[in-house]
């Protein structure tokens, strides 16, 4: 498993704003192979700023880099400058390769 996240820091003033432009965009993810789940979290409010962190799963990261070359990626992001003012300096990427798994299946 490979986890790819982005967090954000948004000003409260623009948080419907940045909520809304996710929660409409067309991501395209579940067409790629490899792809297991995103999630958009909203973390807490400090000083009149949000933590947001965007996160997807991937079989691997060998998946997830097939993903950023892809055209699906290319349309996902076409707008991403002109929304750039929503939140403060760039995302910070990080990604993280999964060296233990236990689900609610799991016995041990």
């Amino acid at each position: 498993m490979y986890l790819a996240m982005n967090r954000f820091t948004v000003l409260t003033d623009n948080a419907a704003a940045f909520e809304e432009l996710w929660l409409s965009r067309e991501s395209r993810l579940q067409d790629m192979d490899g792809f297991v789940s995103f999630h958009m979290l909203k973390g807490p409010e400090a000083e009149g700023r949000i933590l947001y962190a965007s996160h997807t799963v991937w079989q691997s990261e060998a998946h997830f880099r097939a993903w950023t070359t892809s055209a699906a990626f290319r349309q996902a992001h076409s707008g991403a400058g002109q929304t750039r003012q929503l939140y403060e300096g760039a995302p910070t990427f990080e990604g993280f390769e999964s060296i233990q798994e236990i689900d609610a299946l799991s016995s041990t």
